[in-house]
């Protein structure tokens, strides 16, 4: 997809966040709270990216990574990771595997099952409902 398409797909916010590598404001985020059973996809390009069974507790978890819809484990080649030394900070960027969108962050989180947090913004999100779920 052509960058002048993701401007006709997106809305002002989630062209920030996804193609410029924004960040939305913590816990206003409409999947925050989410609990229904199915997949998260990409926004800008419908990759199917983390399943709700590996969605964490969004008011739970290291300081500073709380406020946002969180995740620990990707689908299998859904997401590339990438160094971020943005901000005077070292980080791991999470983008879309398909289209190279930003979604969030990868942190070390030894209360995660598999000791990572995938911290990522709502407005990078669908969800993708399981039957019976919508």
């Amino acid at each position: 997809m052509k960058e002048d398409e993701f401007k006709q797909k997106l809305t002002q916010e989630e062209y920030e966040v996804l193609r410029n590598r924004g960040t939305e404001a913590p816990f206003s985020g409409k999947f925050l709270d989410e609990k229904r059973a199915g997949t998260y996809m990409c926004k800008a390009c419908g990759n199917p990216l983390f399943p709700s069974t590996a969605k964490l507790d969004s008011s739970k978890g290291p300081a500073g990574l709380v406020g946002w819809p969180s995740f620990d484990q990707a689908l299998s080649g859904a997401v590339e990771l990438r160094t971020d030394d943005s901000h005077g900070m070292h980080r791991t960027e999470v983008v879309c595997a398909r289209c190279g969108s930003h979604l969030g962050h990868l942190f070390d989180d030894e209360h995660a099952s598999t000791g990572k947090h995938y911290c990522m913004n709502s407005v990078c999100l669908e969800l993708r409902s399981e039957p019976g779920q919508e």
